[in-house]
C-alpha cells in the first residue's frame, strides 16, 4: 500500500464529494447530509489505511507523489507526508465526519441552501488536506490561500450575529498574511535556483540578511494564521460568529496550518534566522498565554471564551516550537493534535448548548446541568481536557512543552506555567456559571433545554472523549510517529538536546 497515491486521492476525494452534494436537489436536504457524511467516512477509512502503512522508522517523507504543473516556473503537484503532517491529516479525517454529524441541523435556520453548506465542509476538508500534504512551496501557498474561501462562506452565510463583519475580518487578516508569504515565496524561488521543491530548497545556502527577510515573510503569515499575539484579534470574532461545527474546524485544524508552517518551512529552510528570531517568538508565545487567558476569564460569550482559550494554547505550541528541544517540539506537535480534539469537542458541545438555549451568553444559563445532565457532564469533561487535567491528552503535550522548555529556558517555562492556573480559572468559572448552581428559571421555559443528548449527538462526542482519554494514558502510538520528524527538524536547524550534565544541573536546581 506504500505505493498507493494516498495524498492525491485524499485531496481530491472530498472535492468530488462536494460537487456531488452541491448538485443534489435542494428539496432533499437529508440526502445531501447523508452523502456528505458517507463521503467523509470514506476519507477517514483511507486515512486509517495510510496511517497503518506509514513506517515510523523509515524515510522522513513518505507517500511522495510528483506531477508536473508549470514546468517553466519549476512548479509541480508534489505531495509527501512526514510524521507531523500525518498526525494532522488524521485529525482532519476524524473531525470532519463528527462535525458533519454535529451540524445536521445547523444550516436550517439560515434560510440558505443546506446542500451547499455540507459541500463547503467537504471543500474545506479537501483544502486542509492539501495544505498539510503539499511538498512544493508554491502548491502549499495555493492551498493556504484557497482554504480561506470555504471558511469565509461558512462564516458569512451560515454564521450567527455579526457574521458578515467576522467573515470579512477573517478573510482580510489571512489575505494580508498571505501577501507577506507570497513575497517571501517569490524571493525564495529567486535565491533557491528557480524551484519550489521543498527538498531542493532545504539544501540551498542563503545569505544571512536575505534569510532573515524571507523568514519574516513566512513567519508573519503563519503568526496571523495561528494566531499568535498580537495578530489574534480576528479569531474571537470568527470563532464567535461561525457555526459551531465550522468553528471546531477553524480552531481545531485550520489554525494549525500556522504552527505546522513554522515547523515545515521556517525552521528547516531558514535555520539561522529561526534561531535569531527565537527570543522574540518565545516572548510572543508567553505574552499570548497570559494575555489570552486573562481575556478569557472576562468573557460572557461561550464561543468567544473558547476562542480566547485557543489563543493561549497556541502560545504553548509556539513556546514548544522555539525552545528547540525534541521534548518541547514533540510536545508542541502533540499539542496541535490534542488541542484539535479537546477544543473541537468543546466547541461542538458549546454549540449543542447554544442551539438548545438560543443564546451564547453565559449569563443566560445557570444550573443547566439539572435539565441536561449528560450534556453538562460532557461540557465539564471537555473543559477539564482544555485546562490539561492529568489523565487527558492535552496534559501530556503541555507537560512535554514545559519540561522541554525548562531545560533550556527556565524563565519562559516558569511564566508559561502561570497559564495553567489561569486556565483553571476560566474553565471552571465557565462550567460553574453555565451548568452548576441555582437553576435559572428562564431555562425551564425553553423547550430545547428539556432535551439531553440524543443518539446522534452521543455518536459525535463519544469518539472524541475516548481519544482524549486514550491519548492521555497511552500517547505512544502518536509520539512514535512524531518523534523522528521532530528530531529531523532539530537536525535541520543544528540544535541538539542538553546533555546529561545540563539535565543534572537543572534537576539540582529544581530540588
Amino acid at each position: 500500500m506504500s505505493n498507493f497515491p494516498f495524498l492525491s486521492v485524499l485531496t481530491v476525494a472530498p472535492l468530488v464529494g462536494a460537487l456531488v452534494v452541491a448538485f443534489l436537489p435542494r428539496h432533499r436536504p437529508e440526502l445531501a447530509k447523508q452523502v456528505a457524511f458517507a463521503w467523509s467516512l470514506l476519507v477517514l477509512v483511507l486515512s486509517v489505511v495510510m496511517w497503518v502503512s506509514f513506517n515510523a522508522g523509515g524515510d522522513r517523507f513518505q507517500f511522495r507523489e510528483s506531477y508536473s504543473w508549470i514546468p517553466n516556473w519549476g512548479v509541480s503537484f508534489t505531495f509527501a507526508a512526514d510524521g507531523i503532517a500525518l498526525v494532522m491529516l488524521m485529525l482532519i479525517a476524524v473531525l470532519v465526519p463528527l462535525v458533519i454529524l454535529a451540524s445536521w441541523h445547523d444550516a436550517e435556520s439560515s434560510k440558505r441552501s443546506i446542500p451547499v453548506y455540507f459541500a463547503l465542509l467537504l471543500i474545506l476538508e479537501s483544502t486542509m488536506i492539501g495544505v498539510f500534504a503539499a511538498a512544493d512551496v508554491f502548491l502549499f501557498y495555493v492551498f493556504f490561500e484557497v482554504m480561506l474561501v470555504p471558511m469565509y462562506f461558512l462564516i458569512g452565510s451560515y454564521g450567527g450575529h455579526q457574521r458578515q463583519y467576522a467573515a470579512v475580518k477573517f478573510f482580510l487578516y489571512s489575505l494580508v498574511g498571505g501577501l507577506f508569504m507570497l513575497a517571501a515565496v517569490i524571493g525564495l524561488w529567486v535565491v533557491g535556483g528557480k524551484t519550489f521543491d521543498w527538498q531542493a530548497l532545504s539544501q540551498v545556502d542563503i545569505s544571512t540578511g536575505t534569510e532573515r527577510w524571507l523568514f519574516l515573510g513566512f513567519f508573519l503569515a503563519f503568526a496571523i494564521k495561528a494566531p499568535f499575539f498580537p495578530f489574534h484579534t480576528w479569531l474571537p470574532d470568527a470563532g464567535g460568529a461561525a457555526p459551531a461545527g465550522a468553528a471546531a474546524l477553524l480552531v481545531g485544524v485550520l489554525d494549525k496550518v500556522g504552527t505546522f508552517g513554522i515547523l515545515r518551512y521556517c525552521l528547516p529552510l531558514f535555520p539561522e534566522a529561526s534561531k535569531w528570531f527565537a527570543p522574540w517568538a518565545l516572548a510572543l508565545g508567553v505574552i499570548g498565554i497570559i494575555y489570552a487567558a486573562l481575556l478569557a476569564v472576562g468573557q460572557n460569550d461561550l464561543k468567544r471564551l473558547v476562542s480566547y482559550t485557543s489563543i493561549a494554547h497556541f502560545g504553548f505550541i509556539g513556546v514548544g516550537i522555539f525552545a528547540f528541544t525534541t521534548q518541547a517540539g514533540t510536545g508542541a506537535v502533540l499539542y496541535m493534535l490534542n488541542h484539535g480534539l479537546a477544543t473541537g469537542l468543546l466547541f461542538l458541545v458549546v454549540g449543542m448548548l447554544i442551539s438548545r438555549r438560543g443564546s451564547s451568553l453565559i449569563s443566560d444559563f445557570g444550573g443547566a446541568g439539572k435539565l441536561v445532565p449528560v450534556l453538562a457532564g460532557v461540557l465539564f469533561f471537555a473543559g477539564l481536557a482544555s485546562l490539561a487535567l492529568p489523565g487527558t491528552a492535552p496534559f501530556i503535550s503541555e507537560f512535554l512543552v514545559l519540561i522541554g522548555t525548562f531545560t533550556v529556558n527556565k524563565p519562559v517555562a516558569v511564566i508559561a506555567t502561570l497559564g495553567i492556573i489561569l486556565a483553571a480559572a476560566y474553565v471552571l468559572w465557565m462550567v460553574q456559571r453555565t451548568t452548576q448552581g441555582t437553576l435559572n428559571p428562564t431555562l425551564t421555559e425553553v423547550d430545547g433545554m428539556r432535551r439531553d443528548l440524543n443518539l446522534r449527538e452521543k455518536v459525535v462526542v463519544a469518539p472524541l472523549v475516548a481519544l482524549i482519554v486514550l491519548l492521555g494514558f497511552y500517547p505512544k502510538p502518536v509520539t512514535d510517529v512524531i518523534n523522528p520528524a521532530v528530531q529531523a527538524t532539530m537536525d535541520d536547524i543544528g540544535r541538539t538536546d542538553p546533555g546529561p550534565s545540563s539535565v543534572g544541573t537543572v534537576q539540582e536546581a529544581a530540588k
